[in-house]
């Protein structure tokens, strides 16, 4: 199973039993601070709205201050999170006209109600009066607030994937942290007892994965072909979406809405490209390693796919979602799979 790091706090949930707790409980505190950033950029890169006025998109998340973790205490799972937001949004009206906004929510909090949740949608300095403006502090804004709701069923379902252990009576139960506002102290609990002593466990995130490998043909050379896949207009030009794309090793993309995600740990140009690769509903942090060799036959291009540690569940969904949003939408939309004569 591909992942961020061996030893990568995102990955790892330290355990401590403390030697007074005759009934076996267990006290677990995570760090959800790195997976958060990646998730609520997720969610809010290409957040768009659109009427009779225009269109306008966020395009960049220029600030997240904040942290986040999660406690699971006596088999109650405890969520904090505080954040201060800001990003970017760009409006085009119907006659091409380009206008430059932030937006701004200073207080993403498990101590506030999300309908409660401020945000602010300015225009930039200097900017003229546009009505875009009216569409973003009505309908983005609330688009903004559903994204950032999602950030928190998220962070209860997908990231607390294998936090919740049993209690004494094999009941366990999630709680927030607006049902328990005195926050646990973030040290460990370690063992005081000289009679008792408790290593503490780390555990990693394990499920069953396979490996597998498809290929096809493209009639293009590989250059070309190499260039589809971290350029990003080329990328949303066959996804038929926005998409971010940072074509260097370490560069991040995400595509498809946010459905695909990941990050390029290896580019060779025109030959190979390897990269942490995840399907949104994957669980939480889990990457496949997705190599991709272009083979120069002549007149077209051999593209191998490799692809190890995809969840056995997602085999045959990850086998398809290559062929149809990669391999065939590449075909269609630039012509590399028929012969012109």
């Amino acid at each position: 199973m591909a992942k961020w790091g061996e030893g990568d706090p995102r990955w790892i949930v330290e355990e401590r039993a403390d030697a007074t707790n005759v009934n076996n409980w267990h006290w677990t505190e995570r760090d959800a601070t790195n997976w958060s950033t990646d998730k609520l950029k997720t969610l809010l890169l290409g957040l768009s709205v659109e009427n009779e006025d225009g269109k306008c998109e966020v395009t960049e998340v220029s600030k997240l201050e904040g942290e986040a973790s999660i406690n699971n205490r006596k088999g109650k799972l405890i969520f904090f999170y505080e954040w201060n937001v800001k990003a970017a949004w760009t409006g085009m009206s119907k006659t091409g006209v380009k206008y430059k906004g932030s937006i701004e929510v200073p207080n993403l909090s498990d101590e506030n109600d999300m309908e409660d949740l401020a945000i602010s949608v300015m225009m930039n300095k200097d900017e003229p009066d546009t009505p875009l403006l009216n569409l973003m502090k009505r309908d983005g804004a609330e688009r903004v607030r559903q994204a950032l709701g999602s950030y928190v069923d998220f962070l209860k379902t997908e990231f607390t994937q294998g936090m919740i252990l049993p209690t004494a009576n094999g009941v366990s139960k999630v709680q927030s942290s607006s049902q328990s506002k005195a926050k646990l102290d973030k040290t460990q609990i370690s063992s005081s007892s000289s009679s008792s002593t408790a290593a503490p466990a780390n555990t990693g995130v394990k499920i069953p994965t396979c490996k597998f490998s498809i290929r096809d043909t493209f009639l293009t050379s590989p250059a070309d072909l190499f260039r589809v896949f971290v350029n990003q207009e080329m990328v949303q030009a066959f996804t038929h979406g926005s998409a971010a794309v940072e074509a260097e090793r370490g560069g991040r993309f995400r595509l498809l809405d946010g459905n695909v995600c990941g990050e390029f740990t290896e580019l060779v140009p025109d030959e190979k490209i390897v990269m942490k690769w995840r399907y949104n509903t994957w669980p939480c942090e889990h990457y496949a390693t997705i190599t991709l060799t272009f083979v120069d036959r002549s007149s077209e291009t051999e593209l191998k796919v490799e692809c190890r540690g995809v969840p056995d569940s997602e085999e045959e969904q990850t086998k398809e979602g290559w062929k149809r949003y990669y391999f065939e939408a590449i075909k269609q939309t630039f012509g590399y799979g028929a012969r012109l004569f």
